[in-house]
């Protein structure tokens, strides 16, 4: 391509004195001490050449394309795309130029502007393969763009992710996308990744608004909603009029609040107003995963304190839905289980805890669950008589007085057979709980949840009737007398 002229530039005393020719070699020396560092991808000193011969020759195209390059190949795309920019100023017939700039709109994420630079190299040479690829490339871009759009819309934050991705394949500077993905890994709770993205843009550029909003919104889905709220205070001052930044502000702000409220009344024992503000706090920002695990769990904790067992496994269920890692909420759970007697639900979750952290505690707890399982598989002799288990000896003896009386055979002699096995067997398993719960060792080894064949005691040979007749004693036998429909009485005879 032919040069053009060069003007003049005052660069020492004796530079009038060149002729435009001699400036024009002396360009050309440069640009081709340039050319041979670019071979050699020695880019800087290839850059420093390049600005050289344009200073001596500030109106010749190639050198400003030459000089893009070199930024291209140092990622430094902004400056490249100056430099392309004045090269087709120069000269808009410079297919290389419109090429560069169109490489570098691209690079930057500007797809529709990297197309017409594209169709211009297209115009000069129909058949430029490269332009032909490059303009394919921005298409797709621009195509992934309104996908990310609209998975954006949909919360489908994967399929943005996704679309990010395969844009910044070829617009690998483009800060707009990597602050897109950023966003959406750290809606998907991928925090390490979405900071490094942020923080990356941040080093290149400490006042980038979305880098800053982004930053803040991974601390405040860690719950550091401290450190969040400074950070979308920094992007607020760099960009006044950032909505993102601004709402996650106010809702970091909010929820901080609410919780310090329920955290409080919980503290003061006003159970039912935790209970509110903890539900209160839980509507204001549903994307914030590990704050509202906490709340759950915090709830969980005031609903076990209000008897509201079954809402308090519940609201676990519901922390450890959003952190399947919240140990605190499992162990939550599993108490709530053992309260409401579902020991095999306890013991899986204190399994879960104790291969999570072994401590000495967690087995212990483990223990007990599976303790709890292994007598509640057999007889409840406490519920067969009907009294507590810190029940004294004389409320079993009563319990067992009436319990007996009622089930006794002979006072279902005239009912039919079914009723009469029935109320047998239910007279014998109260024999047999009081044989069990008013003899000292049985009971303490029934409590301990040994079994009681162990030491010799088959249970199932025991006479529940001589248990009946040492319990109410008297010489002679006894019967069951109506005096009345529907009314008997014991006489022993």
């Amino acid at each position: 391509m032919a040069t053009e002229n060069c003007d003049a530039v005052n660069m020492d005393p004796d530079m009038d004195l060149l002729s435009d020719e001699e400036l024009e070699r002396e360009a050309e020396g440069f640009k081709e001490q340039g050319n041979a560092f670019y071979i050699k991808k020695d880019y800087a000193e290839a850059f420093n050449y390049y600005t050289k011969a344009i200073d001596m020759c500030p109106k010749n195209a190639s050198y400003y394309g030459n000089r893009a390059a070199t930024l291209m190949m140092l990622c430094r795309y902004r400056e490249a795309l100056e430099d392309s920019q004045q090269a087709v100023r120069l000269d808009n017939t410079f297919m290389k130029g419109h090429l560069r700039e169109g490489k570098c709109h691209l690079s930057l994420g500007n797809a529709m502007a990297a197309s017409r630079c594209f169709q211009r190299v297209l115009e000069l040479e129909p058949e430029n393969s490269q332009a032909q690829q490059e303009l394919r490339n921005a298409e797709s871009i621009l195509e992934y763009e309104r996908m990310a759009e609209i998975g954006f819309e949909k919360r489908d934050f994967r399929m943005v992710v996704f679309c990010m991705d395969r844009a910044l394949e070829s617009a690998s500077a483009c800060h707009r996308f990597k602050i897109l993905k950023a966003e959406c890994l750290a809606l998907l709770g991928r925090y390490p990744e979405a900071q490094s993205v942020a923080s990356d843009i941040l080093r290149m550029d400490s006042t980038n608004a979305d880098a800053l909003y982004v930053r803040g919104l991974c601390l405040y889905y860690e719950d550091c909603i401290d450190k969040a709220v400074q950070f979308f205070v920094q992007a607020l001052r760099m960009a006044p009029d950032h909505d993102k930044a601004r709402l996650a502000c106010r809702n970091a702000k909010a929820l901080k609040a609410k919780k310090e409220e329920g955290n409080k009344a919980f503290k003061e024992g006003n159970f039912e107003a935790a209970y509110e503000l903890y539900s209160e706090a839980l509507t204001i920002d549903p994307n914030n995963i590990k704050t509202n695990a906490k709340l759950y769990c915090n709830r969980a904790t005031v609903g076990s304190k209000l008897k509201k067992l079954e809402q308090a496994i519940e609201d676990c269920t519901k922390a450890i839905k959003l952190d399947e890692t919240y140990i605190k909420a499992y162990l939550r759970r599993a108490q709530c289980y053992m309260d409401t007697e579902q020991y095999e639900e306890a013991v899986r979750d204190y399994e879960k805890v104790y291969q999570t952290e072994k401590t000495k505690e967690h087995k212990h707890l483990l223990k007990n669950a599976q303790l709890e399982l292994k007598k509640s598989k057999r007889k409840d002799y406490y519920k067969v008589l009907g009294v507590d288990k810190n029940a004294t000896e004389e409320e079993i003896k009563k319990a067992y007085r009436k319990r007996a009386l009622l089930h006794h055979p002979d006072r279902h002699s005239s009912a039919s057979p079914e009723v009469q096995k029935e109320e047998e067997k239910k007279f014998k398993e109260v024999g047999e709980a009081f044989s069990v719960l008013s003899d000292p060792k049985k009971k303490s080894r029934y409590d301990s949840g040994q079994d009681l064949e162990d030491d010799g005691m088959n249970m199932g040979d025991f006479d529940a009737n001589n248990i009946f007749k040492a319990f109410f004693g008297g010489p002679g036998g006894f019967s069951f007398e109506a005096s009345g429909p529907g009314n008997f009485f014991f006489q022993f005879g």
